[in-house]
């Protein structure tokens, strides 16, 4: 795991940001990171050099407390050697400009811990999300540089989500800091009706961290519970401030209902246990409880939402005892709204899985067709996937091999790979 979520220049920051944790300071890290952000950003008005400001704090951190012990205070700590290094380039800078008394009085570090707290918010975390949808951005450049500074996803993982190459989030993210800056718009915590208005990217954003917390996309875990849980605990939070807005119920319902499934999810071995074939005792009902709860309140409230319709297609799988009691007719149903509310590729691929169900895998294979064309999934391995298990419903072993075979070589993800490789496997020995 990286330190942070930002990609250092070089030197000793870029090799030490690679570096794994050793417990405990792994996830006390992870949780501190973007609370630290949104208050060295909010008192210096600057989101890049405060990112750049916290990673070294982190790296002083990871350097320090294996020796040292972690501090009593470890959040206060972190701010005030984050504080510290943003004062040290503002020194800098007013060296360079030769202003340094009329800046230097307003950018002196803050040595009490108590003046510390008293410029943070109970959960800087939520105020920095609605921060980082910044109305100089576009919807999805906001998105993406809130999965960096609050999800602590790398650009890898981020482009993965976006169905981009890496280098073009990259530059995506770039931009984003260059606009946040130019635009003159203060990087501050935004009113209640401006709140509002960020609402759907702030709701988008804890959507895909809680994605990929529940199935990463990189890496030797399939599951990574820190995302996943921050994840429910922000839209918790939301909830909370929006009691009566549906779509952020009905977030909280398909992250409830989706996570309930987590313990069967993985063997032993972690290796992935697909959903057909997963025991489902151990599905958690007190979570399926509350979402089922949650996402019928919603649903009596105003018009079906994008998240309200995922949670329904979830509560329809929770609430199968058994596999073979899926209601897939109401499944499909549910999908080919969902086409209407929110088209995408990936709601395409799900909609022609749930149409295999119905009424045969040929049908899924056809719906399938359209997104050879569509280039942000045309090469991705979800598509091969799909494809593969649909001709090895139709008995035609030899193309589900091949597609088994091409998904596990796209995928990123190490348990998934090692079980498309396992299908593929399975069938070319019968």
């Amino acid at each position: 795991m990286r330190i942070w979520a930002s990609e250092p220049c070089g030197g000793k920051k870029a090799e030490m940001a690679d570096r794994p944790y050793d417990a405990p300071f792994e996830h006390l890290l992870r949780e501190l990171a973007p609370q630290v952000l949104g208050v060295v950003a909010r008192r210096f008005r600057d989101f890049s050099s405060a990112e750049d400001a916290v990673q070294e704090a982190m790296i002083a951190a990871f350097t320090q407390w294996p020796q040292k012990g972690v501090p009593d205070n470890p959040r206060g700590w972190l701010i005030q050697v984050a504080c510290r290094r943003m004062t040290d380039q503002v020194r800098s800078e007013i060296a360079r400009r030769e202003r340094e008394t009329v800046v230097a009085a307003e950018a002196e570090p803050l040595p009490p811990t108590l003046e510390i707290e008293a410029d943070m918010d109970p959960d800087d975390t939520l105020i920095l999300l609605f921060m980082c949808c910044h109305p100089a951005l576009t919807p999805s450049s906001a998105i993406a540089l809130t999965l960096r500074a609050v999800g602590g996803l790398t650009t890898a993982e981020i482009a993965n989500a976006f169905l981009v190459p890496e280098a073009t989030m990259a530059q995506r993210i770039s931009r984003a800091k260059q606009t946040i800056k130019d635009s003159g718009v203060p990087f501050h915590l935004p009113a209640p009706h401006e709140r509002t208005e960020r609402l759907p990217a702030v709701l988008h954003v804890l959507y895909l961290i809680f994605s990929e917390g529940y199935a990463s996309s990189i890496g030797s875990h399939l599951q990574r519970l820190d995302l996943a849980r921050e994840a429910i605990r922000l839209t918790r939070s939301i909830k909370t401030l929006l009691a009566d807005n549906p779509e952020v119920a009905g977030l909280l319902a398909l992250m409830l209902l989706t996570d309930a499934r987590r313990r069967a999810r993985t063997g032993p071995d972690e290796e992935l246990i697909p959903l057909d074939k997963q025991d489902r005792t151990l599905w958690d009902r007190a979570e399926i409880s509350e979402g089922i709860e949650l996402l019928a309140a919603a649903l009596s409230k105003a018009s079906v939402g994008l998240y309200q319709l995922q949670a329904a297609i979830a509560a329809v799988h929770d609430e199968a005892e058994r596999v073979e009691n899926t209601d897939w007719p109401q499944i499909l149903a549910l999908y080919e709204l969902l086409k209407q509310v929110a088209p995408s590729p990936m709601v395409t691929l799900n909609h022609a899985i749930a149409a295999a169900m119905v009424h045969g895998p040929a049908k899924g294979l056809e719906l399938l067709r359209a997104l050879d064309s569509d280039p942000r999934i045309a090469r991705h391995y979800r598509l091969d996937a799909v494809r593969a298990h649909l001709f090895e419903k139709m008995g035609d072993h030899e193309a589900a091999i091949k597609h088994y075979r091409i998904a596990a070589a796209r995928t990123t993800s190490l348990p998934e790979r090692n079980y498309l490789i396992s299908q593929a496997a399975r069938l070319a020995g019968n």
